[in-house]
């Protein structure tokens, strides 16, 4: 009896793919003249906005891509392979974004759904450092410098080093006891969040939230990494029944010492030197008078309704109707919010703008260098299109668009699933004068430099080429015609035949 249909084609699909992968590692040398044009089902051509080559095949499931020291195919949306011998790095997707792994130099991540990972490879301070999760019951990590190795089986009993942004953690039968200390302050929680004692330098307190909690802090020194000793100010607080009740002093010992005290809903209010800020009935009714930046504003309620006035800032806000807020650097407004939306950034010699339209529907980003003039610009209208443009003048359009305006710039995506739509791509290279354009993952494809220029259409059925050679045009894979350049210094050549 013959194979299982099912073996039969898991077969062909292997053998395809094995094929493939045999093409992408194999070494490009074929010029441009020689490229086969069949697509979608094979299409090789140079790139258009940098040196390089590029290989496609079977629409968009497949691709191999060479470009200076970079190489990189892909099986989209499966797998995707890039390894870059100058920079000593390698990226790996599989079904990104379930499993993945990159290397730089020695350092080294690989994932399984962010749950399972393991990470290592040298540091300043060891020459090996490797850490195993299985996020979140079992953390590993096992170092030359045997002081940083931890071991954490969650929640029973554990110790980490430099991870959950903390410094050293400790617990025991989470959550009963768990110690953690974040440069000199260490706390020790009973009964996670109810109770806890911290200390430090300087430090004292305690709390049993929500109920009370106080805490007292004396003005120290630190050295910097200069050499110069600086103040580290001082502060005292106090809740009760939070956030019914608190009260703080900060900046103790320096010069900017602060005062608040609040009772929510009832009333908030912050004393210091560059600034006062009182609020009756929170969030309703606010008033800032900001002495350092230089302005006043009214809130009622913040932040539906905003007015402030003053040389460091001007706002007029009514929620969601109308905005207009600026600064020296910073500009914002929105009209009929999310229907219209606009963002400036001015920071020498940056000048940055950038409009949305309903979040991201319609997203504009233009950043101008206001000294050389050049502008990058970015364009998405969802789903339907993607446009770029970069400082050189380089632009490429793509039709059509499902993620890029949501992950822009996004190097996984890219590489595994903007294949999978980009039923039209256009890319334009000024500066070499090249252009190419795709439909339909190269169904159509035309490609322009100032020496050549190609087009194939249907598989391939239709091709015509144009270079200092001559011009060769094939029909259903049949040459036609082909004219030669003249031969300088001898006899004009005459029309090609027909072979």
């Amino acid at each position: 009896m013959g194979r299982p249909l099912a073996v039969k084609t898991g077969c062909a699909v292997c053998l395809l793919l094995w094929g493939l992968i045999m093409v992408a590692n194999t070494p490009i040398s074929a010029s441009a003249a020689d490229a086969l044009q069949a697509g979608p089902l094979f299409d090789e051509f140079d790139l258009t906005l940098a040196p390089g080559h590029r290989t496609e095949a079977i629409g968009p499931f497949f691709y191999s891509e060479q470009k200076e020291t970079q190489r990189m195919w892909a099986v989209p949306p499966l797998l995707s392979y890039t390894h870059d011998p100058a920079l000593e790095s390698t990226e790996i997707d599989f079904l990104y974004p379930v499993m993945t792994f990159d290397r730089y130099g020695e350092q080294y991540r690989w994932q399984l759904g962010q749950v399972l990972s393991f990470s290592g490879g040298p540091t300043q301070g060891e020459t090996a450092r490797d850490r195993f999760t299985l996020f979140p019951f079992y953390f590993q990590q096992r170092s030359t410098d045997t002081n940083e190795n931890y071991t954490a089986v969650f929640p029973f009993y554990g110790h980490l080093k430099h991870r959950l942004f903390r410094d050293d953690t400790f617990f025991t039968m989470w959550p009963l006891y768990v110690e953690t200390r974040k440069r000199d302050v260490v706390t020790d929680n009973y009964l996670v969040p109810l109770f806890s004692l911290r200390h430090g330098d300087g430090l004292h307190g305690w709390q049993f939230w929500p109920l009370v909690g106080n805490e007292h802090k004396d003005v120290t020194t630190r050295t910097n990494g200069f050499g110069d000793v600086t103040t580290v100010g001082g502060h005292d607080s106090f809740f009760a029944l939070w956030p019914l009740y608190f009260n703080t002093r900060s900046g103790i010992g320096t010069t900017n010492e602060q005062r608040q005290q609040f009772s929510l809903p009832a009333f908030s209010l912050l004393r210091s030197g560059p600034r006062d800020s009182t609020t009756v009935i929170w969030p309703f009714f606010n008033y800032v008078d900001d002495r350092e930046k230089q302005y006043r504003e009214w809130d009622a309620p913040w932040p539906l309704v905003v007015f402030a006035r003053g040389e460091g800032k001007t706002t007029t806000r009514v929620w969601p109707f109308y905005s207009h807020a600026q600064n020296a650097t910073l500009e914002s407004g929105f009209y009929l919010w999310p229907i219209y939306k606009y963002n400036r950034a001015r920071s020498a010699p940056l000048d940055s703008r950038h409009t949305r339209i309903c979040f991201f529907l319609y997203n504009d980003l233009e950043e101008k260098n206001t000294e050389t003039e050049a502008v990058r610009r970015r364009i998405d209208f969802w789903p339907f299109f993607n446009r770029c443009i970069d400082f050189n003048g380089n632009s490429r359009l793509q039709v059509l668009a499902l993620s890029e305006t949501y992950l822009p710039r996004h190097k996984s995506m890219d590489r595994n699933y903007s294949p999978l739509w980009s039923v039209w791509r256009s890319e334009k290279n000024p500066r070499a004068g090249a252009s190419s354009q795709s439909l339909l993952w190269n169904l159509y494809r035309r490609d322009t430099t100032p020496d050549s220029r190609k087009c194939s259409l249907l598989f391939g059925l239709f091709q015509y080429q144009s270079c200092a050679a001559g011009k060769r045009m094939r029909l259903f894979y049949i040459p036609l015609s082909r004219e030669q350049a003249p031969v300088p210094g001898g006899p004009k050549a005459g029309p090609g035949k027909a072979s």
